[in-house]
């Protein structure tokens, strides 16, 4: 915990799931944390439940509202007086089918949360802090983004793309700040509920270690890349996937 007493993040998009293990985790480990998420009374029950009085807060909008995101930048600084991590957790999947099918408006809405606020939050991450005292950026993307999956293209595209930002921000931020990413098969969570709650024994068939993730498998994995463990990483995107992605197509 010494090694990160006083080390400062932000969690988009972490008042349940994924992000919000990921927070979890970072408050044990000593870090100040701040969670964001679009429902006031859900993001304030998430941040009581870490039960880390001082070292947690919460600030609620859409993660690709401008004024949330500069609004949250400006507080951490003034509560905590660094943005050391910075992890892009936030997105959303309401295009369901085909590309050739799609709704134009609604994918257009999935470009602006999994890709553009990811950039701009780490544009303000870098100006407000990282660019003079260094950070680390961690991307949350999606198996999807590797290889090609029924039904679920523009998430697959927009995770793709999110893959593609990590690499040309490592390329372009070094050696100040490291810029990674994780990479996650279905991890259980209500996000992803519609892809296994039917099916799961079937789904976790072609899981080569015979089970679906859970938040923790991710958490683990961003808390190493935000580690001095991972100091000489940057630009990469993990896989987190059971061996999933092993056999190919999804």
């Amino acid at each position: 915990m010494s090694n990160h007493a006083g080390r400062v993040a932000i969690v988009t998009g972490s008042s349940r799931g994924i992000g919000f293990r990921i927070a979890q985790r970072l408050v044990m480990e000593g870090w100040q944390v701040c969670l964001t998420g679009r429902g006031k009374d859900s993001l304030e029950q998430a941040v009581e439940s870490l039960g880390a009085a001082g070292r947690a807060m919460g600030v609620a909008g859409k993660a690709d509202d401008s004024q949330h995101q500069e609004s949250t930048a400006r507080s951490v600084l003034d509560a905590y007086g660094s943005i050391d991590l910075l992890v892009n957790n936030a997105g959303i999947n309401p295009v369901y089918g085909p590309l050739m099918t799609v709704d134009l408006v609604a994918s257009r809405k999935t470009f602006e949360v999994n890709i553009l606020s990811g950039l701009r939050w780490t544009q303000l991450a870098h100006e407000y802090w990282m660019a003079e005292h260094g950070g680390c950026i961690i991307n949350v993307a999606s198996i999807t983004g590797l290889t090609a999956a029924n039904n679920i293209g523009v998430y697959g595209v927009s995770k793709a793309a999110l893959i593609a930002m990590t690499r040309q921000l490592g390329h372009e931020l070094g050696p100040r700040v490291r810029v990674n990413a994780v990479a996650p098969g279905v991890i259980k969570t209500d996000f992803s509920k519609a892809l296994y709650e039917e099916n799961e024994e079937n789904v976790i068939s072609s899981y080569p270690l015979g089970r679906l993730g859970v938040p923790d498998d991710v958490a683990g994995a961003v808390l190493f890349l935000a580690s001095e463990d991972a100091s000489w990483i940057t630009g990469q995107t993990i896989v987190l996937d059971g061996g999933l992605t092993l056999g190919g197509l999804l």
